[in-house]
């Protein structure tokens, strides 16, 4: 797994800090790599929007690291799960190879494809996709969410019923996807190339709401969707699969030549 090698964008720095309050070398250490500032009492870290901490109430054997919004209200901190809670409970009863994402990917009969998954964000479709039996590479370019990705996976790789999945079909790089898939070499073009690029959250929950507000300003809108659309089509040698909302328009460029949908999703299939 590459380290995380480029600090995080000014637009996330401005209102993001390593929560030191309870000063640990892991604090300074991660400060040191995404380049944030540490804070150390109540008044400082209130002046930060968010926080990067870790939670030591979250039922897990280990720390979690999470995102925290100091604006309060309702939203639990953000962190990556892939052990318990909802990824549990997708990886056990989420349809197998027969649930609408697998079958987008081509995941059908002894078919194993090789998938660049070039908008991780939490990891929770491509950790799907490793866990049916496919390669997963992630691609995430912002430092923050490549750091709470990490996280999650060094965590589910002590964990036996997920172990495996890790070691051998998962590994993440932090970078900018476009130039990734431009420069893959030609024999370790992917089968397939995965996007779900950041997009308006149309639900009413108020805890929905806030993960996507969260994401939003780590990530940013995705406003070179189109352009990643492009490298994926150059760099994927079986299809393209862009997972949009049910009723929003396929991403600016070369039109779908099919789809797969479900009550609230639809996944755009470009052929290669």
């Amino acid at each position: 797994m590459d380290p995380i090698s480029e600090n995080v964008t000014t637009h996330a720095a401005s209102q993001l800090a390593i929560d030191a309050r309870n000063d640990t070398s892991c604090s300074r250490e991660l400060a040191r790599q995404l380049g944030l500032p540490l804070c150390r009492s109540d008044q400082g870290c209130g002046a930060f929007a968010y926080l990067l901490t870790w939670i030591a109430d979250s039922g897990n054997t280990s720390e979690p690291l999470a995102l925290r919004d100091t604006s309060g209200g309702s939203g639990d901190p953000l962190w990556v799960d892939f052990v318990a809670g909802k990824m549990g409970h997708r990886r056990h009863f989420g349809g197998g190879r027969g649930q609408p994402l697998a079958r987008a990917m081509g995941l059908k009969g002894g078919a194993y494809p090789v998938i660049v998954d070039a908008t991780a964000g939490l990891g929770r479709d491509g950790f799907v996709l490793a866990s049916l039996g496919a390669r997963v590479t992630l691609l995430e370019r912002s430092p923050v969410m490549a750091a709470l990705l990490a996280d999650g996976l060094e965590r589910a790789r002590q964990h036996h019923e997920t172990r495996l999945i890790i070691d051998q079909h998962l590994q993440l790089v932090n970078t900018d996807a476009a130039a990734w898939l431009r420069q893959c070499p030609p024999q370790e073009r992917p089968d397939v190339v995965y996007l779900d690029p950041m997009y308006p959250h149309r639900s009413k929950s108020a805890l929905v709401k806030k993960e996507m507000r969260a994401l939003r300003a780590m990530v940013g809108d995705d406003a070179d969707a189109p352009t990643l659309l492009a490298a994926a089509l150059e760099s994927a040698t079986k299809r393209v699969v862009v997972k949009r909302p049910t009723g929003a328009p396929s991403l600016a460029g070369p039109k779908p030549s099919g789809d797969i949908a479900s009550k609230n999703t639809r996944y755009d299939l470009y052929a290669c």
